[in-house]
């Protein structure tokens, strides 16, 4: 099985030109995207240890996708809830959102960004979450 269109759109030049707006910068190097265990996903590189991942886990029914989104809150450290994003949203201990949609969970790592980036500067929490709600738009044709 191949991941879905809407998977790839993280990937996608028209998500990476959304994205970039977003951040303010541009990666660095092209995206190298992967897809291993239902998981597509790939790096946007801003500087040699500046990384934000985006990553999408395809699962196939409503309950599966809520006990994979579930696992990461213990995982990733669950620390509030991100309202009116997708079908239900959290943020992580480091500031990256995961969001569940349809049967799909969206993951935007900023972990590897410092505190405080882009530009205009803001926090990488608020990073998160601005791509999340991109990404979302791409998946709603907004």
């Amino acid at each position: 099985m191949d991941p879905s269109r809407s998977a790839e759109m993280i990937c996608a030049p028209e998500a990476a030109a959304d994205i970039t707006k977003v951040v303010g910068l541009e990666p660095i190097r092209p995206l190298a995207p992967t897809w291993v265990d239902h998981v597509y996903a790939c790096d946007y590189s801003y500087a040699v240890d500046e990384t934000m991942g985006l990553s999408v886990k395809e699962l196939s029914s409503a309950a599966e996708t809520k006990v994979y989104f579930d696992s990461q809150a213990q995982v990733l450290g669950r620390t509030k809830t991100l309202v009116n994003v997708g079908e239900d949203a959290y943020a992580t201990s480091t500031g990256s959102a995961v969001v569940r949609k349809d049967y799909k969970v969206l993951i935007v790592d900023v972990s590897r960004l410092p505190e405080r980036f882009g530009k205009p500067v803001g926090s990488r929490a608020s990073i998160a979450t601005a791509v999340a709600m991109t990404v979302l738009r791409c998946w709603t044709g907004d």
